[in-house]
């Protein structure tokens, strides 16, 4: 599981918000948060940018740590 919407809820910021500024449907977020959609590396990097992390933090999952 990615940590999208933990790093979006840290910034306090709606889905719609956070969907608008990468310029992505809601809908199109929600399923990225849930895991159920694989988005493209420039939507990668568009929402690590928008918060103010990198790739790694926000999509690389560690098989040695347990999620939540």
């Amino acid at each position: 599981m990615n940590r999208v919407k933990q790093y979006r809820k840290q910034h306090e910021l709606s889905q719609k918000e956070l969907a608008d500024q990468v310029q992505i449907a809601r809908q199109t977020l929600s399923l990225i948060e849930t895991g159920k959609y694989n988005p493209s590396l420039e939507i990668c990097l568009k929402l690590a940018w928008e918060l103010e992390t990198d790739l790694n933090t926000l999509f690389w999952r560690d098989p040695t740590i347990e999620e939540e």
